[in-house]
């Protein structure tokens, strides 16, 4: 009887013993791990093949068209253009340069047009201060009407010899003009200052008033003759550089003479050996991380970018950690659970997934034109008063950072409250058994074994903050200011306080630029650049976090 109750067994496949364990899903979430890590490297790869290479010298091509047209550049792409008749014709697109001579800086060419091409050992990059890339062949060098070397062979050796003295003169002259002749008009701009300060405070027919109109007509005799020698000592310096030049002749025939002090440098890549394509590409790369930007951000260097992204991220960092570690730890350790804690934790959360041009429209309108142009109104009226300008009612490095610390502040929150409350409750009973305070507690026992996670906090916030365009469109980015926002005294102080960033770097160079097709390169390198530099914060930030967690905590939790 009990075998006929007895139920028949099941018996059970093989698919559904692998069910029954997870392993369908192991596969699934493996699988979506390894896709997630592959896009992510090859992203970077593609960014860092694409930005490392711009710079490495490659061959001049000549090419010589079926009608007789020569063309002497770079080949940058090659594609498969369809035909009626072929079918599919090979085309290649070559940075001819010259644009002042062409009317183009790139051209493309069929390959059945080109009759021949060839390598010419004496083809010469020329990368100017002003007009872009030149191409041609050295024929002479040149000092006024005399010629000092002639012949590729000679001109080359000369010119060699010549151009860095030249160079290292043009940046002398440029460094006193910049530096010293700003100091001068800092120091006038100063004292004409004290005369509208003088007249605010205590009127035209005071004595102050008048001390400060004499003061300042001393200090504009001690300018002028400060600016009498720094004019002679600009005179001679740029009164060397004239008159010296190399002249080219181009693949089509036709001569240009060039200043030396106008070439930033020149190489000749089809002569290269592969030891002087090295020093080449590494003389490209000092020259792109050391200068100042050129030809609308599309060539030189993006110097005052670096500056401006460094800057404006560890100052952010800097602002954003102490107001987020405060406030999770109330959230955490004295707020009581209630409605309002739970509401304010949403609101947090909420923060998070607000666009971030509103950040920057609220930095616009809160930092600038209310806190920035009270400031102004307290401390800086003379400014306003004499020529309009404000100081800080305008956007800049602060106000950025300002901003942008905001924009990361719900990160650093979460991210603290999920290390605080990773802290065992039993080492908070075991410190409250000793004697110890509620502070003392947090500051000696929680804080110290939660600084890991807050670090982590503060690395994202730095990762985000750091690529941010939109808010800083608003809040003090700028196409172009060579000139760093800081001053001997404070970093903010400087009435030039705007500056440049690398993220809205690539965005004006890809976007804005005249030469699209020159602007390409450049935006993969910058990208590279930006990467290399947020990834090297995050590195020191990462190192920084390994030390307190070796110091802090005995063991994972």
């Amino acid at each position: 009887m009990s075998s006929e109750l007895q139920r028949p067994r099941r018996l059970r496949s093989a698919s559904s013993s692998l069910a029954a364990h997870g392993e369908p899903w192991v596969w699934l979430t493996g699988g979506a791990l390894a896709t997630a890590i592959a896009m992510i490297t090859g992203l970077l790869l593609f960014i860092a093949v694409r930005g490392a290479s711009t710079f490495w010298p490659q061959p001049l091509e000549l090419v010589e068209l079926a009608d007789g047209r020569k063309a002497l550049g770079e080949v940058t792409g090659r594609e498969q253009a369809p035909d009626q008749e072929a079918g599919t014709l090979g085309r290649r697109l070559i940075r001819t340069a010259n644009f002042e001579l062409t009317g183009n800086h790139y051209e493309w060419f069929d390959d059945r047009q080109i009759a021949s091409t060839s390598y010419p050992e004496w083809a010469t990059a020329v990368e100017r201060l002003e007009g872009g890339r030149f191409h041609g062949f050295p024929l002479r060098l040149l000092h006024g009407e005399e010629v000092i070397a002639e012949g590729p062979a000679a001109t080359w050796r000369e010119f060699e010899r010549l151009q860095p003295a030249a160079r290292r003169r043009w940046r002398e002259a440029l460094r006193i003009d910049r530096h010293e002749r700003g100091a001068l008009q800092r120091e006038l701009r100063t004292a004409r200052l004290a005369v509208v300060q003088a007249d605010l405070n205590a009127g035209r027919e005071s004595p102050a008033f008048a001390a400060a109109v004499a003061a300042e007509r001393a200090v504009g005799e001690s300018v002028a003759k400060q600016a009498a020698v720094i004019d002679s000592e600009t005179g001679r310096l740029r009164g060397e550089n004239a008159g010296w030049g190399v002249e080219f002749a181009t693949a089509t025939g036709a001569k240009q003479t060039l200043p030396l002090d106008g070439i930033v440098q020149a190489w000749q890549p089809n002569r290269l050996s592969t030891a002087g394509k090295v020093g080449t590409y590494c003389s490209r790369w000092w020259e792109f991380l050391t200068d100042d930007p050129r030809e609308a951000n599309s060539a030189g260097g993006v110097f005052p970018a670096i500056w401006g992204t460094v800057a404006m991220t560890l100052i952010m960092a800097m602002l954003v950690a102490p107001f987020g570690v405060l406030a999770a730890l109330y959230l955490r350790e004295y707020a009581s659970r209630g409605p309002v804690t739970t509401a304010v934790r949403i609101a947090i959360n909420n923060l998070a997934g607000v666009p971030s041009i509103v950040y920057g429209a609220f930095g616009l309108g809160f930092f600038c034109y209310v806190v920035g142009a009270g400031i102004d109104e307290i401390f800086f009226r003379p400014s306003l008063v004499a020529d309009g300008q404000p100081t800080f009612g305008t956007g800049g490095l602060l106000w950025a950072s300002l901003t942008l610390a905001l924009l990361t502040l719900p990160v650093v929150i979460v991210a603290t409250e999920e290390a605080l409350s990773a802290v065992p409750n039993s080492m908070r009973e075991g410190s409250y058994a000793c004697g110890a305070g509620k502070w003392q507690t947090i500051r000696r026992i929680v804080l110290p074994r939660a600084l890991p996670g807050i670090m982590t906090g503060l690395i994202l916030a730095m990762a985000r903050g750091a690529g941010e365009v939109a808010p800083l469109m608003l809040v003090g980015v700028k196409k172009l200011a060579v000139d760093l926002p800081i001053d001997g005294t404070f970093p903010f102080v400087h009435p030039e306080r705007e500056f440049m960033h690398l993220a809205y770097l690539i965005y004006d160079v890809g976007f804005q630029s005249p030469n699209s097709q020159a602007a390409q390169p450049m935006v993969f390198t910058i990208t590279f650049l930006l990467v290399t530099i947020i990834a090297l914060l995050n590195l020191a930030a990462i190192w920084l976090r390994s030390r307190l967690k070796r110091r802090f905590i005995a063991q994972q939790f």
